[in-house]
């Protein structure tokens, strides 16, 4: 993130094929448009996270009518199931140590830190810079002033904690791009909008007539990998 405002076309190009085919925790039993039929009470984030959450993806991938916008999508609630599941505890990482956080990210994660406790301490640690600068929690500033802390955290220019801000920026961006574009089951993606939005076919078992026929609209819509058709 290194200019401020947050252009969302830059930032999803190319992120839809990074996400789809990356590995996500297992799924939970809410999924869907029947998940969203009332409000989401998160399990895993504080009521102050929640908003945290809420006002740092709607910057991320903010609602520009280009497609839905990332709270729209569903990805705050794709964030808060995957705390709860495996991949939020560090389960599919090497946690044992030694730790060398100023190590280069192509060496993988070097933090002693679970996501779920990452998330925890970065969202902390912006909220401690928002009241320090501005008086006010993340959540409660402007467009123009999230933007620029969430751009010092992912620079590493936040006064306190640099290299954990900018471990903290890096995973919450993955994760906000996994989940607008995961599959519904997972939470995100909510009513396979993205997909529509990319004219990806789903889980379909087979798409393979028109993967040759560039610029050929996909007819048949997407379907997720519980059967529903977007």
């Amino acid at each position: 993130m290194s200019e401020s405002p947050l252009k969302r076309r830059d930032f999803l190009r190319g992120a839809a094929g990074v996400a789809l085919a990356s590995g996500i925790g297992a799924a939970s039993t809410a999924s869907g448009a029947g998940a969203q039929s009332k409000p989401y009470s998160p399990a895993y984030f504080t009521a102050a996270e929640w908003a945290f959450i809420n006002a740092a993806v709607e910057r991320l991938i903010p609602d520009d009518g280009n497609g839905p916008g990332g709270v729209d999508a569903g990805v705050p609630v794709f964030l808060d199931k995957q705390m709860q599941l495996p991949y939020g505890h560090g389960a599919y990482w090497y946690m044992q140590g030694p730790f060398h956080p100023d190590t280069p990210p192509t060496l993988g994660y070097q933090l002693r830190q679970t996501p779920r406790e990452l998330y925890r301490a970065g969202i902390a640690l912006i909220d401690r810079a928002a009241m320090h600068a501005h008086k006010q929690p993340f959540a409660q500033l402007d467009a123009a002033r999230r933007d620029a802390l969430l751009t010092q955290a992912d620079q590493g220019h936040l006064p306190e904690d640099s290299l954990l801000a900018a471990a903290f920026f890096a995973l919450l961006l993955r994760n906000t791009r996994e989940g607008y574009f995961a599959d519904p089951l997972y939470g995100g993606n909510r009513d396979m909008a993205a997909w529509k939005m990319v004219g990806f076919p789903g889980a379909r078992a087979d798409f393979t007539d028109f993967i040759d026929q560039k610029g050929r609209k996909y007819p048949y819509g997407p379907v997720s990998i519980d059967g529903s058709r977007g």
